[in-house]
């Protein structure tokens, strides 16, 4: 399998853009900027790369180390991490993640930012790499809190090792350029990439866990990665990324994982993996990037955590089409994974697929069928009507819900799960809370979309985007429930009802004589919305499908407004 290497980035920010007045049409003065100003508006990676029909495998394996029992591994030339690296072999791409320091010498760095009484220095020998390269890993990321434990000696070390290694070593570099550096391989014509950052908190102030300019160090998540992200998106077919993030022993994702796959989703990421919790997290579908919260542990110095597994990704001409969880545990001792059969694995696949209950992802999209007709290529219509769960209660009271003022309660408000078809023309889950009394007739609105194949780039709920509704546009989201007011007013809006939708905002932009948001969206102010005009894909004009089927239901289109808001449908 060929080599990869990485790209990363750190923090930055664009300012906001001014904001719509939904109640009547008219223009609104820009609304206060948040404390911490969204990223740029996603470009769209789409259209940019051409897509191969390949499918391609990606496999994602947790923590690795060389600690305690595990050592002697390494003394073995023909030893590798067991039978658990068939999965790992038969992939396209295998990635883990190295908890260690590669060196023999430096010394332990300080950690004055970790717990004192829970401060761990792990080091290995270079032979780690060619151990890992046996196992069938091609991607060996050590962008996490023990990479730079024997400090910037044996982040030197590191590199030195890595330049004779058959793996790709990521994450750490001699300077930001290097550790930014992009990874990609081509697979039968199918280009990767594959990029990895630290979010974990913090073990020192020095560079050498935030690396500078200049030195060696290890390559935090934050803007500069979702920048890194956008710009591999436009290169490539396949683009994931691999984080060391959560919190340790939790098997529910934090708020900051939340956000930050939410923006890596927004910046073209089709799958975005990450490890650290000691334990699995729940996996899904963020719109149209799948996401895994968390691998557990995998090669380990002990097996108080057993459960592990390898996750396999497909992707067919850039979208996911299937994921496995190949279960596995950790002898009472540490030592290498082993698989597990008969009812002992179902019931571990079972369990891995119960934890996606507090992560509001989606399932994976079932593939379209083999078959030369194009109007039976998608599968059935799906749609699901539901309370809204307690994890996503608690995520709206940080996001969406967060004022007490809100006019709606939580109990009034209904999540759908919905199917609806990408600018890829392939079948797609997506969410939208709605108030209950729309439910249904937002099922239906959908429903017929679907028949009529009219694209939606992505709908995610904006929880995703921290209920920032300018992010949730910039990232052409189709999204519907927001406790917000008119900009630079104090009536709410109708989405603070739970009674409006906003689609496509970058194709259906709101214009105002000043503005245009999204920012993106000024390339659609011209378009001739006539009825029967020939539209690009994704935009609506006047009396075509989508106004039709909104205006069954009793519902309006904004794009009749004085100022038009070509995306915004709502119930009077």
């Amino acid at each position: 399998m060929p080599g990869l290497a990485v790209v990363l980035a750190l923090v930055g920010c664009t300012p906001d853009v001014e904001r719509r007045d939904e109640a009547d049409g008219t223009s609104a003065s820009t609304a206060p900027a948040a404390s911490t100003p969204p990223p740029p508006p996603a470009e769209e990676p789409a259209n940019e790369a051409p897509r191969s029909s390949r499918t391609v495998t990606l496999a994602f394996a947790g923590d690795v180390h060389f600690e305690g029992g595990v050592a002697p591994l390494l003394d073995d030339p023909d030893a590798d991490l067991g039978p658990m690296a068939d999965a790992l072999r038969s992939a396209d791409v295998a990635v883990v993640n190295l908890e260690s320091a590669l060196t023999d010498g430096g010394s332990p760095a300080d950690k004055e930012l970790e717990d004192a009484d829970n401060r761990y220095w792990f080091r290995s020998p270079p032979s780690a790499l060619a151990f890992l390269d046996r196992s069938g890993v091609d991607v060996v990321s050590m962008a996490n809190n023990h990479g730079a434990d024997y400090g910037a000696d044996g982040l030197r070390d590191s590199l030195a090792a890595a330049r004779d290694a058959k793996v790709d070593v990521v994450g750490i570099g001699d300077g930001r350029d290097q550790a930014l550096r992009p990874s990609r391989t081509t697979v039968d014509g199918t280009k990767v990439a594959v990029l990895a950052a630290d979010a974990s908190p913090l073990e020192s102030d020095a560079s050498i866990w935030d690396v500078g300019r200049d030195g060696p160090g290890i390559a935090r998540a934050g803007s500069r990665l979702v920048s890194a992200v956008r710009q591999a998106a436009r290169a490539n077919d396949v683009v994931a990324v691999y984080l060391h993030w959560g919190r340790e022993n939790v098997g529910c994702p934090t708020a900051g994982q939340l956000d930050l796959a939410a923006d890596l989703s927004a910046a073209g990421a089709d799958v975005v993996v990450g490890s650290h919790a000691h334990q699995a997290q729940g996996s899904g579908m963020l719109g149209d990037t799948y996401v895994s919260y968390g691998l557990g542990n995998f090669l380990w110095y002990h097996g108080n955590q057993p459960d592990t597994g390898v996750l396999t990704v497909k992707l067919r001409e850039g979208a996911v089409v299937d994921d496995q969880w190949v279960p596995g545990t950790i002898p009472s001792g540490g030592g290498q994974p082993q698989p597990l059969t008969g009812s002992a694995r179902a019931g571990a696949v079972e369990e891995w697929e119960d934890l996606g209950g507090c992560t509001n992802l989606a399932p994976v999209p079932s593939p379209p069928r083999s078959t030369g007709d194009a109007a039976a290529a998608l599968p059935a219509y799906a749609s699901s009507v539901q309370k809204l769960p307690g994890a996503l209660r608690d995520r709206m009271r940080d996001a969406s819900h967060s004022s007490s003022r809100c006019p709606v309660g939580l109990a009034d408000l209904r999540l759908l799960h919905l199917t609806y078809v990408g600018y890829d023309g392939r079948s797609h889950n997506g969410q939208l809370v709605v108030h209950e009394d729309h439910a249904r007739d937002l099922v239906k609105v959908f429903a017929e979309l679907y028949r009529e194949r009219f694209p939606i780039r992505r709908m995610q709920l904006v929880d995703d985007y921290g209920g920032d509704d300018d992010r949730s546009m910039a990232a052409n989201n189709t999204s519907a429930y927001n406790c917000r007011t008119v900009a630079g007013q104090t009536s709410f809006s109708r989405h603070a009802y739970g009674a409006a939708v906003d689609l496509n905002p970058v194709e259906n932009p709101y214009v105002t004589s000043d503005d245009v948001a999204p920012e993106a969206g000024r390339t659609f102010v011209e378009l001739d919305r006539s009825p029967g005009a020939d539209a690009p894909e994704g935009a609506i004009v006047a009396d075509d499908v989508v106004v039709r089927a909104f205006a069954r239901v009793g519902w309006s289109w904004g794009g009749a407004w004085a100022d038009p808001d070509f995306q915004h449908f709502f119930a009077a």
